[in-house]
């Protein structure tokens, strides 16, 4: 497995936690939670965004570069 597949593999399963999490924090705060697990849902979300973004930029940038 290359680098480069191993950084892909790496950032989808970073965005599928941080989605599970966001989802998590914000079923807690419906359930009589707290402001606190709304911003953790809120932190989980834009992070799980941001490594998205990067995660297609990383996959423009390195096109050439097969994933073997």
């Amino acid at each position: 497995m290359s680098l480069k597949t191993f950084h892909i593999v790496f950032i989808t399963v970073c965005v599928l936690l941080l989605l599970f999490l966001s989802g998590w924090a914000f079923s807690n705060s419906r359930q009589g939670g707290g402001t606190l697990d709304a911003v953790w849902g809120s932190l989980a979300l834009a992070t799980a965004v941001a490594l998205a973004v990067y995660g297609q930029r990383f996959l423009k940038r390195l096109k050439h570069i097969s994933f073997l």
